[in-house]
């Protein structure tokens, strides 16, 4: 879409691996088409949409994609976080998106080769800055164990479990099956702590 970048204040950011769905919650949020490359992890470039003065982006996945150059996976995370550093002071909240079926596995995987593991490294990285991270474990309807699951994920990223104390941070969905009302309720949030109601309509 045709942006206008002298009227941009504020923005909102959307960030994760290839294949977690965030681009199927953006589009659940907003109710807007999000250009895909042909196949996952081979494009750089944001998706972005712009609703007034507000700003949603929709950043390139990042991490491993089988077929795809180690050298263009380090781009992608290197421009995610030149982006963030050079905008974060317009961003006023940053949506994580997970695996919930896949992420023990990867990050455990990760671990056993003595590295951190990317989900956990962009959500150091995100927290970081002074704007709220919202993270969306998506695909919840494959995971069988529910509570356990988001046990877990709270615990690898530092929160002490149970994720039931993190429901300002955690946010169990399923953007493929439109489950998707307590992310946007938080978004939601957002935007009437930033005192601006009147973008509350950009939510489909």
């Amino acid at each position: 879409m045709n942006l206008n970048p002298s009227k941009i204040k504020i923005e909102i950011v959307f960030a994760g691996r290839s294949n977690v769905g965030k681009s199927t919650l953006f589009s659940g949020l907003f109710g807007v088409d999000v250009r895909k490359g042909k196949k996952p992890g081979t494009t750089i470039k944001p998706n972005f949409f712009q609703y007034r003065d507000l700003l949603l982006t929709d950043l390139p996945g990042y991490g491993y994609i089988h077929g795809v150059s180690k050298d263009f996976t380090e781009k992608i995370k290197d421009f995610i976080v030149h982006y963030i550093e050079n905008n974060h002071k317009r961003i006023i909240a940053a949506v994580q998106v997970v695996d919930g079926k896949s992420f023990i596995e990867i990050v455990e995987r990760w671990e056993e080769r003595d590295e951190i593991p990317i989900d956990i490294e962009m959500f150091d990285f995100l927290n970081e800055f002074d704007f709220p991270v919202l993270l969306a474990v998506n695909k919840m309807d494959k995971v069988e164990k529910r509570d356990y699951t988001l046990n877990c994920i709270s615990k690898k990223l530092g929160m002490i479990p149970p994720w039931t104390n993190w429901r300002h941070k955690i946010y169990p969905i399923s953007a493929k099956k439109g489950e998707i009302d307590n992310i946007r309720r938080a978004l939601k949030d957002v935007l009437r702590k930033n005192k601006r109601d009147e973008l509350l309509k950009v939510f489909r």
